[in-house]
């Protein structure tokens, strides 16, 4: 077994990884992960007792226990470059041997929560919805880099709608986990989320530039295969599912829903909508 090469994984003098900057000994089996880094105060506030921190560019990392049972959160920031790089970096910890630089033979799999804001598409997905994505579809490119693994049903989606929206580049659409889904999220609204590769334009927001699709938004809303409707939009949520399925991890994403773009509203108080979440997938735990 080949040595993994001092630029292909960077540790740091003290033998941590590159960007989280933890060591393997830092790893909790289950993973909470929030976009913005304030939010990691939100959930790690609930712990009995926070054991380790970690503050590195936007990834910020609390472990501790929750009732007695050990778990991390963690910020990523926003898109799915910084996914791929915080995913990149969990597994590397995990299935990685530091010291001989080779792959464990024995692998380790993580359990891994995504609790993000979100926009509904859909009208009937109210403002306050706590939604489970079912699937994520990607209008970034990240898996043009890699060799993805999709099913039939979720290669079908992504040439449909590649077709459809007449994209430069073929989305990916993944399934998220059945296991996580059941104990996280068997009560919430059940989705199928876009992730776009930026706020603004990606998004059907204008400004001060014009767009080359001005009529995202509305093309989003009235996607359908099969009965299979596009629910909401963020910025991580496929490129989370992508990663995870490639590498053996468990990953499911939530949002707490504070934007209807059917309806052009927006909550009036977001930060109660992501509260009653977070307690509710701690407890859950």
């Amino acid at each position: 077994m080949s040595n993994i090469s001092e630029t292909d994984l960077i540790i740091n003098p003290d033998g941590s990884v590159y960007h989280l900057s933890l060591k393997p000994e830092h790893l909790s089996d289950t993973i909470i992960t929030v976009g913005d880094p304030s939010r990691v105060f939100k959930v790690s506030q609930h712990f009995d007792e926070v054991e380790f921190e970690m503050n590195k560019r936007e990834f910020i990392t609390h472990k501790g226990k929750y009732k007695g049972k050990d778990v991390t959160v963690m910020s990523t920031g926003m898109g799915t470059d910084n996914v791929e790089i915080f995913l990149t970096e969990l597994d590397a910890l995990a299935n990685i041997d530091f010291k001989t630089r080779t792959i464990k033979e024995k692998k380790r799999k993580l359990k891994i929560i995504r609790l993000g804001t979100s926009g509904s598409l859909q009208e009937d997905v109210r403002l306050g919805t706590h939604l489970v994505s079912d699937y994520g579809i990607g209008l970034d490119t990240l898996m043009c880099f890699y060799n993805l693994r999709q099913t039939g049903f979720e290669n079908t989606i992504s040439n449909k709608l590649k077709e459809y929206l007449d994209l430069p580049f073929k989305p990916y659409c993944v399934q998220g986990s059945g296991e996580l889904k059941k104990q996280f999220a068997f009560d919430m609204m059940a989705g199928n989320t876009i992730t776009a590769p930026g706020f603004y334009g990606p998004q059907g927001r204008t400004l001060r530039i014009p767009v080359k699709y001005p009529q995202m938004i509305e093309d989003l809303m009235y996607f359908n295969h099969e009965e299979f409707w596009l629910t909401n939009l963020e910025m991580e949520t496929a490129g989370y599912y992508a990663m995870a399925r490639m590498m053996g991890h468990e990953m499911i994403s939530l949002n707490a829903i504070i934007a209807n773009r059917a309806r052009n509203r927006f909550s009036k108080d977001p930060q109660k909508v992501v509260d009653s979440l977070i307690k509710k997938v701690l407890d859950r735990l």
